[in-house]
């Protein structure tokens, strides 16, 4: 849940954020830009997380009345090597804003932090990571939050899908680019495994008012609604298509045994203005290009 440090929002002298150049980076600052707030924007090309003396360099950019956006992250993390690469990444945005303190910081994490559960997942459950990329997560949570003693927030997003995805990963993000591009869509199995799946823009608006509230704590940024992939399927053959759609083998069981649900009840609470898109909706929107 929220803790909103200021009752009407205001953007800060500064928004500095850390992955601008990324997806979800990008996002964000173009959203805090649009309500004409002053960004920042800190990548690669500026500085390396993985060079020596990255905390130093970020931490000189940092001003104490500044709001950090922490991004950055070489994500999924799908093997151990990966996971430390990231460790080191996690150091050197943790000594940074450990150093500069601004006056505010949000963490964009994810909702790997969390077990499996048949049951809604919220805010309040037991954050029990079982994958590498959970455990990065989970310990970019720890460290910042050890790090830095000033109002912090964690926005934990679920799948994210988007017109500049650059993962082309299983979902909406590769069934839409094959079915632009007159292609079959590939299911595995009968594509019968539901989650939950947020548009990077409602991600972006979510972080935003996070920042112009200066708003501690976590928020998972869901929509409360499980859709299977065969249903992401045909809304993708029917915006781009038609397409045909084709089972494939599964190799392996159902990632989270085929259904991870979410409870967004605390984003109505956080924010009671702020409608979630649907993927239906979402998806539609990508296609028209918005």
């Amino acid at each position: 849940m929220l803790d909103h440090g200021l009752s009407a929002p205001a953007a800060p002298d500064r928004t500095v954020i850390v992955g601008a150049g990324g997806f979800v980076g990008g996002a964000i600052a173009r959203n805090l830009e649009g309500r004409g707030a002053a960004v920042l924007r800190v990548g690669r090309g500026d500085v390396d997380l993985m060079e020596s003396g990255a905390a130093e360099a970020l931490a000189g950019m940092i001003r104490p009345t500044d709001a950090v956006v922490l991004v950055s992250a070489m994500a999924p993390v799908k093997n151990l090597s990966m996971l430390r690469d990231n460790v080191q990444m996690i150091e050197a945005m943790a000594q940074a804003i450990g150093k500069a303190q601004p006056a505010y910081v949000l963490n964009i994490g994810s909702d790997a932090v969390f077990a499996d559960s048949p049951e809604p997942l919220h805010e309040g459950s037991s954050r029990a990571a079982e994958s590498f990329h959970g455990i990065m997560h989970l310990t970019r949570e720890v460290a910042f939050a050890d790090a830095y003693p000033g109002p912090l927030g964690t926005l934990r997003p679920t799948l994210i899908y988007g017109a500049d995805d650059p993962h082309n990963g299983y979902g909406p993000n590769r069934f839409r680019r094959l079915a632009a591009s007159g292609e079959p869509v590939k299911l595995f199995g009968q594509g019968e495994e539901r989650r939950d799946h947020v548009w990077v823009e409602d991600v972006a608006e979510l972080a935003a008012r996070m920042v112009m509230y200066r708003s501690a704590g976590s928020l998972n940024a869901v929509t409360g609604q499980v859709i299977s992939f065969n249903e992401l399927a045909q809304i993708c053959s029917r915006l781009h298509g038609p397409v045909p759609i084709e089972s494939l083998p599964r190799s392996g069981p159902m990632p989270h045994d085929g259904y991870r649900p979410f409870d967004a009840s605390a984003i109505t609470i956080a924010f009671p203005d702020m409608t979630m898109t649907s993927p239906e909706q979402g998806l539609e929107k990508v296609a028209h290009g918005a």
